[in-house]
């Protein structure tokens, strides 16, 4: 080997040891090592320390593509100024993780556009962000993975995959009502889940309302809902969407406002 240039030989050892990550950094750690004459010990720590941290940031990299995010929603994006009425501390609670270990529903409600999904997605980011495997999905895709599972024999394992997951987000329930057999399977995956992983749910139907996602089957709501409610941590979010146009500039002539208005009428 060559003590002025070993990096050549080193690369296809470290590569057998699966340690090829290290070759990004090697180059710079070494000069760094030269010129602040550190230890061996110094230097191999720092090699290390440098491959753990590519490591867990392929691992991040790799859950974050499995939870199949809409867009990157995290918590210090979103604006709690514009929902003064929201419980901030609480939500701060839920990011640290507790309710995952308390395999808790976390249950999120109000009308379109007041950000339940990103609050939700935000979560998830979170969870991710503590190396936990999260599912993110529209209750309408999800019914519809259910669907395409029975019909290609494969119910059983769909199901017990989703119920697996640390983290499943069903986001815009009740959007649309469950029609047989969809609602059979949600109430499944449900159960399944039930005190075993944390689910959280986004809906702007009002809690008291949920049972209207069930029109066909009441029992079966009940049965469900009380499963989703049992421990579970609520937030409201209350106030106007952030979707709303933007107002239109006031018309500098008044005879060209009318002459517009005239041609569309």
């Amino acid at each position: 080997m060559n003590p002025l240039n070993p990096i050549p030989e080193l690369a296809p050892q470290l590569k057998q040891l699966r340690l090829s990550g290290i070759l990004d950094s090697l180059e710079s750690r070494n000069r760094q090592a030269i010129e602040s004459k550190l230890a061996y010990t110094e230097f191999l720590a720092m090699l290390i320390g440098d491959e753990v941290a590519r490591r867990e940031n392929k691992k991040f990299d790799l859950r974050l593509r499995r939870a199949s995010f809409r867009a990157t929603k995290t918590l210090e994006q979103f604006d709690f100024e514009r929902l003064p009425q929201l419980n901030r501390a609480q939500v701060h609670d839920l990011a640290t993780g507790r309710y995952l270990q308390e395999r808790a529903p976390v249950l999120i409600v109000g009308p379109c556009g007041t950000g339940k999904s990103h609050l939700a997605q935000a979560l998830g980011h979170c969870a991710v962000r503590q190396g936990v495997d999260v599912v993110f999905t529209t209750c309408s895709n999800l019914a519809a993975s259910l669907a395409t599972a029975r019909a290609t024999g494969t119910y059983e394992r769909k199901l017990a995959s989703l119920a697996r997951v640390p983290l499943l987000i069903i986001d815009d329930f009740g959007l649309k009502p469950l029609r047989p057999p969809a609602d059979e399977d949600l109430h499944d995956l449900i159960a399944e889940r039930y005190e075993s992983a944390a689910t959280i749910v986004t809906s702007n139907l009002d809690f008291p309302e949920w049972d209207q996602a069930f029109p066909a089957n009441r029992l079966l709501a009940s049965a469900s809902l009380d499963r989703l409610r049992h421990n579970a941590y609520c937030l409201t979010l209350d106030g106007a969407s952030y979707r709303a146009p933007r107002s239109l500039p006031a018309a500098s002539n008044p005879a060209i406002a009318k002459a517009s208005k005239t041609n569309h009428s």
